[in-house]
């Protein structure tokens, strides 16, 4: 096999050395081709061979700038030192034991750590903390947990979710998702009882309330209203000013649970812990997954104390909760609050400002959206049309040039970089991205 040099420390800018993909990029993707599930959707040949803050270096050398945190996942930078040594810490002494059957301390740790955190009322029992706490996997495995514990909880089945949300993809989360046909067609029957609406207008919650509720959907029989507090893969959209103010007074009137996805929005990304405190809602539930663990793979759900009431084996897991993955979560959390929310919302503003002033020199570029790190614009035709052509090609060509971006919505490049991105490394993908449009 051939070999390359590995540098020490990786340039904080991109540094392209071969044509894209490289050669040995080329022949991993073509391996791949022959083993792996077509399912995966790939927007360009990326073939990763290390991380660093928000550097990212392929298998050829090619260093790029990361916009994408891994879908929003390495929430301190790809291979934050202190994360790496935990990881390395733990995985000497304990990998594996499945908190669903043994203890063991960074479970009940992260728990403690999350648990103190979450925006919930004061606990109406004797609880010492205002959530407990399950951990999963992942984003889709914490979403099907929740929606089985509101059904548990209330005694009811029937639950609201979003057009243009997404959940995940195993059945229970695939039944909240409205997002693409795609991850929907072929798959029925899905979980019966999920009634969807459009996201973020008083205009949908009025449908609700005064036609759904009166005729199909009787509110005394729905378990949940499920909702991002800032829809992700839909486009990062923002609510209607008082949009979750109004579900969660819903919910409270109907004794309906509200239910908030914070997979992508939360764990710091948009300047807040949980993206719903920007709005000072109480939710009853809330799931996460991403940033929790800087890549490893966490998920969690939190949930009022009086709520998580299901008995010993109603649900449980065999890796959720994993000692490594723990260990992980808890110097993120801890990295988080030591500057990086703080670095989130300063960036943020900068990285809107600066979008701003891309929409004013190409108009074919929407304002930005977003708060925090969680920020999106449109691409546009001539006739201000929604334009994902364009949108896809800006994004092939910033690869080109050492820039990882992804899409979301119909036509939208969202920006959601690791925490740790400075200005400078923020002005250079917008002169890409200006460059790219100045052909």
């Amino acid at each position: 096999m051939l070999s390359i040099p590995i540098n020490l420390n990786l340039p904080r800018t991109p540094n392209l050395i071969t044509s894209l993909p490289g050669p040995r990029a080329q022949a991993i993707v073509q391996r791949d081709r022959a083993v792996t599930s077509p399912s995966y959707t790939r927007d360009y040949p990326l073939v990763v061979s290390r991380g660093q803050g928000c550097m990212v270096e392929d298998v050829d050398g090619n260093v790029f700038l990361d916009m994408t945190a891994g879908i929003a996942v390495t929430a301190t930078g790809h291979a934050h030192p202190e994360v790496v040594k935990a990881i390395q810490e733990q995985s000497a002494r304990l990998l594996h034991m499945s908190g669903t059957d043994f203890y063991y301390e960074p479970m009940v740790e992260l728990a403690e750590q999350l648990a103190i955190r979450a925006p919930f009322p004061q606990p109406q029992s004797n609880a010492v903390f205002p959530a407990k706490v399950f951990f999963t996997n992942s984003g889709a495995e914490s979403n099907e947990g929740a929606i089985k514990l509101a059904r548990y909880y209330t005694k009811r089945s029937l639950i609201v979710a979003f057009l243009g949300a997404f959940h995940g993809r195993t059945y229970g989360a695939m039944s909240l998702t409205g997002s693409k046909a795609v991850q929907r067609a072929n798959f029925g029957p899905l979980v019966p009882g999920v009634t969807h609406i459009p996201y973020g207008t008083h205009a949908s919650l009025d449908y609700l309330e005064q036609q759904l509720f009166t005729t199909i959907l009787p509110p005394q029989e729905v378990a949940a209203i499920v909702v991002e507090a800032i829809q992700g893969e839909g486009g990062y959209i923002v609510p209607e000013d008082g949009f979750l103010q109004r579900i969660r007074e819903i919910c409270d009137r109907h004794s309906i649970l509200m239910i908030v996805d914070e997979v992508q929005a939360g764990m710091g990304r948009t300047g807040r812990l949980f993206a719903i405190e920007h709005w000072g809602v109480m939710p009853d539930i809330i799931t996460t997954a991403k940033g929790i663990a800087s890549g490893m793979p966490l998920g969690a759900i939190l949930a009022r104390p009086e709520l998580m009431t299901w008995p010993p084996g109603s649900h449980a897991t065999t890796f959720g909760g994993n000692p490594v993955a723990c260990a992980a979560g808890i110097v993120t959390l801890r990295l988080l609050e030591s500057g990086l929310m703080a670095n989130a919302t300063q960036m943020g503003e900068l990285l809107q400002a600066s979008l701003t002033k891309l929409h004013q020199r190409f108009p074919r570029v929407s304002p930005p959206r977003g708060k925090g790190l969680m920020v999106a614009v449109d691409l546009l035709d001539e006739v201000g049309n929604l334009d994902h052509k364009l949108r896809d090609r800006i994004i092939q060509e910033a690869f080109l040039r050492g820039l990882l971006l992804l899409g979301c919505g119909k036509a939208a490049i969202r920006f959601c970089p690791p925490l740790v991105i400075d200005s400078d490394q923020i002005q250079i993908a917008l002169e890409i991205i200006s460059d790219i449009l100045s052909f």
